[in-house]
């Protein structure tokens, strides 16, 4: 089942890549007592994904943070490897933090994995963003398909 609006973020841990190598970031070190811009991709490096998703976010980066967001955050079923540098290619550092959820326990966790095997891509996460208090989703905005409509950052935008 999908999480919903007023849900708390399941427990899952994630990868971050370091100044020290990659590091294990607990869901409650990422969004307690902060509001946080989450969103999904299915992969770095995809052409939606690094031509219209994570640049939206890096450009309205100052837009959001002066909306109350502490926060921004990319994750993808990745390893901590290509995220960072997914995350180094596209100018990310100190606006999105590039979070790896690898095998994908978040994404199954709130019921937004999606299977890609038709494109040799295993499971995945669908495409999405939210708006997070304090661990608790506010706002959620989740892709139909191969859709880039409702999960943009200036849709997010819109709904803060």
């Amino acid at each position: 089942m999908t999480i919903k609006q007023g849900e708390k973020l399941p427990d899952a841990v994630f990868m971050e890549m370091t100044d020290n190598g990659p590091e294990p970031r607990k869901t409650d070190d990422i969004f307690a007592g902060k509001t946080v811009a989450l969103f999904a991709v299915p992969g770095a490096f995809t052409p939606t994904c690094s031509a219209k998703h994570l640049p939206g976010f890096l450009d309205k980066a100052e837009t959001l943070h002066g909306k109350g967001v502490d926060d921004i955050v990319c994750t993808s079923v990745n390893d901590v490897f290509v995220m960072n540098a997914w995350g180094e290619q596209a100018g990310a550092k100190g606006k999105v933090r590039m979070l790896a959820d690898g095998n994908a326990k978040f994404a199954e966790a709130c019921g937004l994995e999606m299977d890609a095997s038709g494109f040799g891509m295993g499971e995945r996460s669908k495409r999405y963003s939210m708006l997070v208090k304090d661990g608790v989703v506010e706002q959620i905005n989740v892709e139909d398909g191969g859709e880039f409509k409702v999960s943009s950052a200036d849709y997010l935008l819109g709904q803060i």
